[in-house]
């Protein structure tokens, strides 16, 4: 990891692949991640950590299916929010947005479980191919 002060603007200009987090340095255990996202990812869940999103630019929305219903929420830019472990969601991007993230060295990208992945997704890294 760098020991110089990171352009969260340069990482994110650096690639143009949707849902495809880039890592930006480490915090003990954790990745921070950015990623540029638009349209839908998938459902999943992430059974043994809570997911941490801020949003840099645009809005996003996270879908939850928590034990009493299901509800959305909308994260404008600056806004964060935390997502509990084993809980399920679906993150999407209506008009792109671009946000990072803090998770756990080594957390896949679609969770422990989630829905069937498109074709066009890597299964093991979540990362959009021929992007």
């Amino acid at each position: 990891m760098s020991n110089q002060p990171i352009s969260l603007r340069q990482a994110l200009d650096s690639f143009d692949a949707l849902w495809s987090p880039r890592i930006v340095t480490r915090v003990n255990d954790y990745d921070v991640r950015v990623a540029k996202v638009e349209g839908e990812h998938i459902w999943h869940v992430h059974d043994d950590t809570d997911e941490f999103f801020l949003v840099l630019d645009g809005e996003l929305h996270i879908s939850l299916r928590e034990p009493e219903d299901e509800r959305t929420v909308l994260l404008r830019q600056g806004a964060v929010f935390t997502v509990p472990a084993g809980t399920e969601h679906k993150p999407y991007a209506p008009s792109g947005a671009a946000i990072l993230m803090f998770e756990p060295t080594g957390t896949p990208t679609v969770g422990d479980r989630h829905d069937e992945i498109p074709a066009h997704v890597d299964a093991t890294t979540g990362h959009i191919l021929n992007a």
